[in-house]
């Protein structure tokens, strides 16, 4: 009989595989866990910590004052916001750039407008009144509280070149997020990422040690990277015409290391070579268990979830290794 030969290269690969190392995931709370609790708010972000993430998933503004805030829109949402009076907000063209800190602080944020469509989206997002729209530093804080030294914070700037009167400049927004998270010593457990590229060639040029991540999207409903057209506001004089319509190429070229693309915009195909393009991929937002199960056998490198239970659950049932839980109080 013939000897088997077990090639070492092969073996130690096995050996990573069944060790979990060799396809860890990033598992990332979108908006914290906004499938359970209101978004963007200390109690998701500490609803997420508790479940466990690697990455607490979030979106941030600049108010009047220049206080950094965590929102994913530039204005106030009527679907989740409450005015002073209580009543339910009837105009959606309230900047939260116009707005100082404390004036913004009077709105509250801790529920969903009943009959909204945002309301049968997440029709189990338990309610916590007389929430606010929090400080990225106190989200900074919330996991220190938690004892979490190792989360990482992935940072949203919401800024549109289509509607540039409601937030700072993308070099004046990118500077003063480079200031904040110095100024915390997070440089390495932050990344900034933005459909706005504009935003992202900043961080690169002024804060190289600060990882940048590149969102994309080519649905009806968002597409920043504007294929069918001969140029794109979003991506920052890169066109995906010039790269083969290839948008892992184009993210190369502008000098990113990580692209973040819609889920449903990915194969198996463009995985692969995004990753042996040298980049990261980290796919949004993935929230039912079989588009997530996919996900993982695309082979991805994270995934943003609504739902950073059903994330954690399915990546354990997977064999996977998983991020430390860490229960905090908002």
């Amino acid at each position: 009989m013939r000897p088997i030969v077990i090639c070492p290269i092969f073996f130690a690969a096995a050996l990573l595989v069944m060790a979990g190392i060799a396809q860890a995931i990033d598992l990332q709370g979108h908006r914290g866990a906004r499938g359970l609790l209101p978004e963007n708010t200390l109690p998701s972000f500490a609803q997420a910590l508790s479940i466990g993430v690697t990455t607490l998933e979030l979106d941030t503004t600049v108010t009047q004052d220049g206080v950094v805030v965590v929102s994913h829109d530039a204005t106030l949402n009527p679907a989740i916001t409450r005015g002073p009076d209580g009543q339910w907000l009837d105009r959606s063209n309230i900047a939260i750039h116009s707005l100082t800190f404390a004036q913004l602080q009077q709105y509250d944020v801790g529920r969903i407008r009943p009959q909204t469509a945002y309301a049968q989206r997440f029709p189990a997002q338990l309610p916590v009144d007389g929430t606010r729209i929090p400080r990225l530093t106190d989200v900074f804080a919330l996991a220190r509280r938690a004892g979490n030294s190792t989360v990482r914070f992935s940072i949203e700037t919401k800024i549109s070149p289509e509607q540039s009167q409601l937030t700072l400049a993308p070099a004046e927004f990118a500077r003063v997020l480079i200031a904040l998270i110095r100024s915390e010593k997070l440089e390495s457990r932050v990344t900034i990422q933005s459909f706005d590229w504009r935003t992202l060639q900043v961080m690169q040029q002024e804060a190289p040690q600060i990882a940048t991540v590149y969102l994309s999207a080519q649905q009806s409903w968002q597409d920043n990277i504007r294929a069918g057209e001969v140029s794109s506001p979003w991506t920052a004089d890169f066109h995906v015409s010039r790269y083969a319509g290839s948008v892992p190429r184009m993210i190369k070229a502008a000098g990113g290391a990580v692209w973040s693309p819609y889920f449903g915009d990915v194969t198996r195909e463009t995985v692969r070579e995004a990753q042996q393009a040298g980049l990261k991929v980290v796919v949004w937002t993935v929230n039912e268990p079989r588009d997530i199960t996919l996900m993982i056998d695309f082979g991805v490198d994270g995934i943003i979830s609504d739902y950073p239970d059903r994330l954690r659950r399915i990546a354990a049932e997977r064999g996977l290794p998983l991020p430390p839980v860490t229960p905090v109080q908002p």
